[in-house]
């Protein structure tokens, strides 16, 4: 996360794949999924990390709860 926006906005990754978010922004965000098909991260501040490991295939989209025109979306095959 940096400058309001997820990077890369969509990831591809096989299943069973971690993946962890950073924020480099200077203001807290939160992970959350749009489904519900993963627990929200806590309040993320500067440099802080989340990490969640897909072990299911299917689009998964998430966003910011604070910042919610904070798009991402993962896919896992």
């Amino acid at each position: 996360m940096d400058n309001f926006a997820f990077g890369p906005r969509e990831l591809a990754v096989p299943s069973g794949t971690a993946v962890t978010w950073i924020n480099r922004d200077d203001v807290p965000h939160v992970i959350a999924s749009a489904q519900g098909r993963f627990p929200s991260s806590p309040v993320l501040d500067t440099n802080k990390r989340f990490t969640f490991r897909f072990a299911e295939r299917g689009t998964y989209d998430y966003f910011c709860s604070i910042h919610p025109t904070m798009t991402g979306r993962i896919v896992v095959s």
